[in-house]
């Protein structure tokens, strides 16, 4: 009698279904109850999730709103920069980093990565301040802080305003603190992807400085305090009590999938080391003092190999993506900054030669082998890599 042949082992870049099936039974009575309830906007349920977040972080205050990019926007917005200032980033980050400041008219000063870390180099920072600088982004890539010690230095020399782009970066950790306290504020994504994610967009911002966050709660609900009394003017970007309900069960997991994540990130170091591919690949390299909560599993390969390797691992149903394939100094959109190929080649050369990796808690070492010799296959079609025949001699 035939067997049917086994289904081949898919591997997807995020299974989200995977994490809903552990809290599902903890998530569905939390939206009934809001169901009931009628509170959809705002109310008990937002005002409990940014008591508890400011606490995880160490905060002593947090502002809930309606995205990560908003989370970036309002800290800005309540500074008053504006047409003629100029805010300091990187330009290998998501494009909201950079969106939020052209949006207020302000313009967007890039500062190149630091080769191991991606995050900005500090050593390149102090160069990029003029008299119109006004605030600096750096951004925790792939969910390692960036070196915010020299960072702050500088801030404060040139009496800058710090913002954490923490998107990708929840329960991080640097010296002994965790993102949302390393900087003036700190910017959240609760993103369906990121490590919390809710059911839909939703942000967070995290500050130590009570009139910040005060002017930040008035200015997401259009600048009004109280009622239908306006100071300034503000936006819509209020967070919905029902992605707040949901983000409020996963927090109490957050700690055990960043586990999750981190054992994951040292399978695939000894899967990659097994294979023999430690000289031909660079791993992700987690900094002395830091807490790497693995948003994302970022390896870095030869740019000529780099699309025929993702082809060959879509063909063996392995879901991977690029983080990010256009440095924003090289955007359409942004193209009257004047940025040329060659302005920031350390962006340009990770942009060629970076692929993200599958990785969320629920990962088997199974499926993690199907992708690290999918890898070693690529490399020994290449004749880069020994067949295992010759490497057996």
């Amino acid at each position: 009698m035939n067997r049917p042949a086994a289904e081949p082992l898919s591997v997807p870049a995020l299974d989200l279904k995977a994490q809903y099936r552990t809290i599902r039974d903890e998530v569905e009575p939390i939206v009934q109850e809001l169901l009931e309830s009628q509170m959809f906007v705002l109310g008990p349920n937002v005002a409990a999730l940014e008591a508890e977040l400011a606490a995880y972080c160490g905060a002593s205050h947090a502002v809930g709103c309606a995205s990560g990019t908003d989370a970036l926007l309002l800290p800005l917005m309540a500074w008053g920069i504006g047409p003629g200032d100029e805010v300091i980033t990187t330009p290998f980050t998501f494009f909201a980093t950079a969106g939020v400041i052209w949006r207020l008219g302000a313009r967007p000063v890039f500062v190149d990565i630091d080769p191991v870390t991606y995050n900005l180099d500090p050593d390149r920072l102090a160069a990029a301040i003029t008299p119109k600088t006004k605030a600096i982004i750096p951004v925790h890539l792939y969910g390692q802080a960036a070196d915010m010690d020299p960072i702050n230095a500088i801030a404060a020399e040139h009496g800058l305003m710090v913002l954490e782009d923490a998107a990708q970066a929840i329960g991080a950790g640097y010296k002994g603190k965790r993102a949302g306290v390393l900087g003036h504020a700190s910017a959240f994504s609760f993103y369906p992807s990121k490590n919390l994610g809710g059911f839909g967009d939703g942000g967070m911002i995290t500050t130590n400085d009570p009139e910040l966050a005060s002017r930040m709660a008035r200015l997401r609900v259009h600048g009004m305090e109280p009622k239908y009394y306006h100071s300034e003017v503000g936006l819509n970007s209020r967070l919905d009590a029902f992605q707040a309900a949901v983000i409020r069960v996963k927090l109490r997991h957050l700690d055990a999938w960043t586990a999750g994540r981190r054992a994951v990130a040292e399978t695939y170091r000894d899967l990659f080391d097994e294979a023999g591919l430690g000289a031909l690949i660079t791993l992700p390299v987690e900094q002395s003092r830091r807490i790497h909560v693995y948003n994302q599993f970022v390896i870095r390969v030869d740019p000529a190999l780099r699309d025929r390797l993702r082809a060959t691992l879509a063909e063996a149903r392995v879901g991977t993506e690029i983080y990010y394939p256009i440095p924003l100094h090289l955007q359409e959109c942004f193209a009257s900054l004047g940025g040329r190929p060659g302005d920031f080649p350390i962006s340009e050369a990770a942009a060629h030669e970076t692929i993200a990796l599958p990785i969320y808690p629920e990962l088997s070492r199974e499926a993690l082998r199907h992708v690290v010799g999918v890898i070693a296959d690529a490399y020994r079609s290449a004749g880069l890599l020994p067949t295992r025949r010759e490497h057996a001699a």
